[in-house]
């Protein structure tokens, strides 16, 4: 039994939901579907998700939602129409949202969570009501009926230990199910959505829960990349990569997954294959334990920008205790959290994203730090990227670092700050973010272009 994942894009029209359908039915073990709601159909379209935002908002504010709404419901009368479905189904949808709608607003949260969730929802149905339009056993499954429990954080829900064991009867039940990707429920049945991400996620809970053979995540491109290829022109395809690559490459920009999507399935033991909606037949890219060793050391260079440091110096700072717990204390109180900290025996440089802070928490957090541990310097820096060189070859082979940082001075590229992780499975480089994508290439060219003699 496998579990298929399809993205928005993969939904966004009749047309698409008709290679969908034809790709399930290509596979008889694709039985549990975790579908997205309809994406964007061209680069200027907005995604039933936004659509479904400004209608909550505007509910919010009391105003007049008629036009949202109407935007919304017209989305999918579009797509019902295109698989030639009668308009039972735009009925049922329409009467879905409006319920949503009516529900009790004193907890904006909460109220958000329910109106973005039907995005899903209603897709599922509409997917699942097709495909029994053409004769095949398939059933829209209702994450609570099916046990997906999530903790009580709007937005940011994490699942709960005992939706496993609920979820595992899902492999008994007949037909092809059609599960809406992106929410669950609370123990006490409030509705919660999965954090950035959610629909990736719900497919690897549910290929842990039943213990799939494979779980395929259906995007729109034949394979991850080993750069982005807005930065690099015909990137090399990835054929194979582990989990703890695949994880540092999500985290450093890559957009295939949410860095914390594939844990479900890493820690149940399930392989993924990313595929293409609209290449079926590529092979994709396997994401998995191990792989085969190769000759090249890096597997993926990642970018990401919108970073910010704070360099603090203090002379003796190694020999002070608690002086690292202090200053983080300082960004806790602060509400902050940060992605790395790369230090020396008297100073020590916090890297963060950006927005977590504005002019005035950027002076308290400084003046902190110099008043409470009575740093000497106090320097922040804005406007970073994060370039990750990745691959789990980094292990065995000697100079790597050495090609990354020559590559980099070739370029003319100045390397702010470097670290790698005692995993040595990935190494990051500091840059100013206007020199990321130079950044990108010149190591691209270093590690995946032939030497031309």
């Amino acid at each position: 039994m496998k579990v298929a994942k399809f993205g928005g894009t993969s939904l966004a029209s009749a047309e698409q939901i008709r290679k969908v359908c034809d790709i399930i039915l290509a596979d008889p073990e694709r039985r549990l579907i975790v579908v997205s709601a309809p994406g964007k159909r061209s680069k200027d379209d907005t995604k039933v998700t936004d659509l479904l935002i400004a209608l909550a908002e505007c509910h919010l504010k009391n105003e007049d939602t008629a036009k949202e709404l109407e935007a919304v419901v017209n989305r999918y009368r579009e797509i019902a129409q295109g698989l030639e479905l009668n308009s039972a189904i735009v009925s049922l949808i329409e009467s879905d949202i409006r319920e949503r709608l009516s529900a009790n607003t004193s907890n904006p949260e909460r109220f958000m969570d329910a109106i973005k969730a039907s995005g899903e929802d209603n897709n599922a149905k509409l997917v699942a009501r097709f495909l029994a339009s053409k004769g095949v056993d398939a059933h829209y499954i209702n994450p609570k009926d099916a046990g997906l429990m999530l903790s009580d954080e709007y937005g940011n829900a994490q699942v709960l230990p005992q939706s496993y064991d609920n979820l595992k009867s899902l492999r008994d039940r007949s037909g092809i199910l059609i599960f809406p990707g992106f929410f669950g429920y609370s123990p006490d049945g409030t509705l919660v959505t999965l954090p950035r991400g959610g629909s990736d996620i719900t497919g690897s809970i549910l290929a842990a829960a039943i213990k799939a053979e494979l779980y395929e995540n259906f995007t729109d491109v034949d394979s991850v990349f080993s750069a982005n290829p807005n930065v690099v022109d015909h990137p090399q395809e990835i054929k194979e990569l582990t989990y703890r690559e695949m994880r540092e490459l999500s985290y450093a920009g890559f957009s295939v997954f949410h860095d914390e999507a594939l844990y479900p399935a890493f820690s149940a033991g399930i392989p993924v294959c990313v595929k293409n909606t609209n290449n079926p037949m590529a092979p994709g890219t396997m994401i998995v334990f191990e792989r085969r060793s190769s000759a090249n050391p890096v597997v993926g260079i990642a970018s990401d920008s919108g970073f910010c440091s704070i360099y603090v110096r203090k002379y003796l700072m190694n020999r002070e205790v608690g002086f690292g717990r202090r200053m983080l204390h300082i960004l806790e109180d602060e509400g902050i959290s940060y992605e790395h900290m790369p230090s020396g025996i008297d100073d020590v440089t916090i890297i963060l994203r950006q927005d977590q802070l504005d002019v005035e928490k950027e002076a308290r957090i400084i003046a902190r730090i110099r008043d409470e541990l009575a740093a000497e310097d106090v320097v922040v820096e804005h406007n970073l990227a994060m370039i990750m060189v990745v691959g789990e070859g980094m292990r065995h082979n000697v100079g790597t670092t050495a090609r990354a940082t020559g590559a980099l001075a070739k370029a003319r590229v100045n390397i702010e700050m470097i670290n790698q992780g005692s995993s040595e499975v990935s190494m990051m480089f500091g840059v100013k973010a206007v020199n990321a994508e130079k950044a990108v290439a010149a190591l691209y060219d270093e590690f995946f272009v032939p030497v031309r003699v």
